[in-house]
């Protein structure tokens, strides 16, 4: 047989490369497919990223900030006074006001001298009341003691913005309100309001034979009714106060203005709630208890 005849066995080799290097394309799998994803989208990201930086930084340098200019130092001073001063005024206006006491009818528990607040906004609404204690302005010739209020230029400006106390005015207890029937006394020495003793030990001067001494030196009895619109008022120095009751006209006085004793309400400043000063005595100032007991007219 030929050889060319012979049956040929198929090789075990590898075959060849060709000869210009060409090799069959590989099939990339699934995973390397998802890999080059995430890197795609993770490049986008960054493109995006930069862009937005980029474009961030050239709107805020293409943006001028704006400074506001602050006014000067002596500006500002000027107007915290201003406003300052505005709110005192209208605090002693409307709320609270401070007095000085000018004398001592009101002792033991108010000296003369002291610095007393005194607050408005209680009679908005209302009248005062039996006990309280209040400053009011002069109904005609109650001063006797010259005027010791503020005597300089600066205290003056301030006692007119209710920063320094004033003066000019009186202080005194509210005994009787319109309508009231006030007598002296029973033999105990106590005043009656309305049929009904009061105990007034706690608040008065000690040592006086009645709490009225001021009519007749506790010598009779002596009784008064208040008009409309009108307080009766006393100080707490009984014998050394002139108050309603020094004011009273005699039984058989002629050509005596009756009404010269009573406070027109009209005149009333406020009620006084506090003492400031002297700072060891300073305290609030309440409605004593007993006038509580006391019925309406």
């Amino acid at each position: 047989m030929p050889e060319d005849d012979e049956p040929r066995r198929p090789s075990l080799d590898k075959p060849a490369d060709d000869s210009d290097g060409a090799t069959e394309p590989v099939a990339s799998g699934p995973a390397d497919t998802e890999d080059d994803a995430d890197a795609d989208r993770d490049a986008d990201r960054d493109d995006d990223a930069d862009e937005t930086t980029t474009t961030s930084t050239t709107t805020t340098a293409a943006t001028p900030v704006k400074t506001k200019r602050r006014a000067p130092l002596w500006l500002e001073t000027i107007v915290l006074l201003v406003v300052a001063l505005v709110m005192a005024l209208l605090i002693k206006t409307f709320f609270v006001q401070a007095f000085y006491i000018p004398s001592a009818s009101m002792e033991p528990g108010l000296v003369k001298d002291d610095r007393i607040l005194v607050q408005k906004p209680s009679y908005w609404f209302g009248e005062p009341s039996r006990g309280d204690v209040i400053v009011f302005k002069d109904p005609g010739g109650w001063l006797n003691t010259p005027d010791t209020g503020p005597q300089t230029l600066l205290a003056k400006g301030l006692a007119k913005v209710g920063l320094y106390p004033t003066g000019g005015h009186l202080v005194k207890r509210v005994i009787g309100t319109p309508g009231d029937t006030i007598v002296c006394c029973d033999k105990q020495g106590r005043l009656s309001i309305n049929g009904v003793a009061i105990d007034e030990d706690d608040f008065v001067a000690d040592g006086l034979e009645c709490d009225g001494p001021m009519v007749n030196s506790c010598r009779g009895r002596w009784t008064v009714t208040v008009p409309d619109d009108r307080l009766f008022v006393m100080g707490d120095n009984r014998a050394a106060s002139e108050d309603s009751s020094a004011r009273l006209c005699a039984p058989k006085a002629r050509n005596c203005d009756t009404d010269r004793a009573f406070v027109p309400i009209d005149l009333v400043v406020g009620k006084v709630f506090s003492l400031v000063w002297p700072l060891k005595h300073a305290e609030f100032i309440g409605r004593p208890d007993v006038f509580d007991e006391v019925p309406d007219s």
